[in-house]
C-alpha cells in the first residue's frame, strides 16, 4: 500500500447553518487548491450557537462553538499552515443573547486562532435583508427557523447592527479578514444564502485565504459526511460521542466535526 502523504494545510471552520450546507463543496476546494492532503476542524450545525448548547428540530443538540472540542484538539495538533472561518455569527441574536455576549464568543475564536497563526476570514452580517424585511416576513422566519423565540424585530435589528460595528472591531483589532454579505445573496429567507449564490459566495472566501487558484484543477465529487458524527451531541437527550476524524479521504485529508 501506498504511503499517505502528510497534510500541507489545516483549515478550522465554524459556523451554522450556511456553513453546514457549503461544508462538502467546501472541504472539496480546499483539496483542490492546497496541493496536497488537508486537515479539516468543523463546528458547524443548523442552528449552532458560538456560546451555548443549542437544538435542531427538538432532536439534536450541539455544544457551543466556543465549548466543543475542537480546541484543545487543535492545541495539542503540531504546527501546519492554518486557514480559518467564522460565519453565521448572527444566530445567537435570535435566541435573545446581546450583540456584546456575541462578540464576546466571537473574540475567542479570534484569540485562539491567533494563537495558531492561523488566516481568518470572518463573514459579517446580512444586514441589508434584514433592515428590508416587513413584519410579517420576519415573524413567518422566525417561526420557522427559530420556533420559540419571542425576539421582537425592532430589537433583533438594533443589537444586529450593534454585533456587526462590534464584529468589524474585533476583526480590525485582531487583523482577521471580511466578507460583506450583498443583498442579492438572500431572498425571502433573510440569513441562508440563496442556492444560486452559494458557490460566489464560497469563492469570495477562498480568495481571501492565501491559496493557489483552483481552474483547471480536477474537480472531486463532494465529501460525504456523517449526519450525526460530531465529536460531542446530544440526540432525544442522549449524549452521544463520536471518535475522530469523522473521515478519513483517499488523498490522505482528514475531517473532524465538533
Amino acid at each position: 500500500m501506498a504511503a499517505v502523504a502528510p497534510p500541507v494545510l489545516r483549515a478550522v471552520l465554524l459556523g451554522a447553518s450556511n456553513l453546514t450546507v457549503a461544508l462538502p463543496f467546501l472541504i472539496d476546494d480546499l483539496r483542490r487548491t492546497a496541493g496536497g492532503p488537508v486537515e479539516v476542524l468543523a463546528a458547524c450545525g443548523h442552528g449552532r450557537s458560538y456560546g451555548r448548547w443549542s437544538r435542531f428540530l427538538f432532536i439534536r443538540h450541539l455544544p457551543g462553538i466556543t465549548r466543543c472540542g475542537l480546541w484543545a484538539d487543535l492545541e495539542s495538533r503540531p504546527p501546519l499552515p492554518t486557514v480559518a472561518l467564522l460565519t453565521d455569527v448572527g444566530n445567537d441574536l435570535a435566541y435573545g443573547e446581546l450583540p456584546e455576549t456575541v462578540a464576546g464568543w466571537v473574540e475567542t475564536c479570534l484569540v485562539r486562532l491567533a494563537a495558531q497563526d492561523a488566516t481568518t476570514v470572518c463573514t459579517l452580517l446580512p444586514l441589508h435583508g434584514l433592515e428590508k424585511m416587513s413584519d410579517l416576513r420576519y415573524y413567518a422566519a422566525r417561526s420557522i427557523l427559530f420556533p420559540g423565540r419571542r425576539v421582537p424585530r425592532r430589537a433583533l435589528l438594533e443589537r444586529a447592527r450593534e454585533l456587526d460595528r462590534q464584529l468589524r472591531r474585533l476583526t480590525r483589532e485582531h487583523e482577521a479578514r471580511t466578507v460583506e454579505p450583498e443583498a442579492s445573496w438572500y431572498g425571502i429567507d433573510p440569513i441562508h444564502v440563496r442556492r444560486r449564490w452559494r458557490r460566489r459566495v464560497w469563492d469570495l472566501i477562498l480568495a481571501q485565504w492565501p491559496l493557489p487558484q483552483a481552474e483547471g484543477r480536477e474537480r472531486r465529487q463532494p465529501v460525504r459526511l456523517p449526519v450525526l458524527g460530531a465529536e460531542e451531541l446530544r440526540l432525544f437527550g442522549l449524549p452521544r460521542r463520536h471518535v475522530q476524524p469523522a473521515c478519513h479521504l483517499a488523498d490522505g485529508s482528514t475531517v473532524a466535526l465538533y
